[in-house]
């Protein structure tokens, strides 16, 4: 079975950094797009950043300031996030997501990131 378990998140001042990190299990990583997701109260699910190979993609709002990488030995994705803004605020969730012969999407649980004074 395809796992995927996020950490990483909790509690920075503005302009701080955190990294998260997607751990997976029963799939290899380089298989896959892989994705960072977030979500705030009362918001829709928003893609931030993927990576396709060594190709990496991220929306405008957060290019710049987040960098998605993967360690293949570690069968890892991460998400390094610097010069955080309250607006960032959410639960963070990693996806997993592939065509072959039939789509194949998975979802970690996700975890909290909270920009705040």
């Amino acid at each position: 079975q395809v796992q995927l378990v996020e950490s990483g998140g909790g509690l920075v001042q503005p302009g701080g950094s955190l990294r998260l990190s997607c751990a997976a299990s029963g799939a290899i990583i380089s298989m896959y797009a892989m994705g960072w997701y977030r979500q705030a109260p009362g918001k829709q699910r928003e893609l931030l950043a993927y990576i396709v190979g060594d190709h990496a993609h991220y929306v405008d709002s957060v290019q710049g300031r987040f960098t998605i990488s993967a360690d293949s030995p570690a069968n890892t994705v991460y998400l390094q996030m610097d010069n955080l803004v309250p607006e960032d605020t959410a639960m963070y969730y990693c996806n997993a997501d592939r065509t072959v012969l039939k789509r194949e999407t998975y979802w970690g649980q996700g975890t909290q990131v909270t920009v705040s004074s």
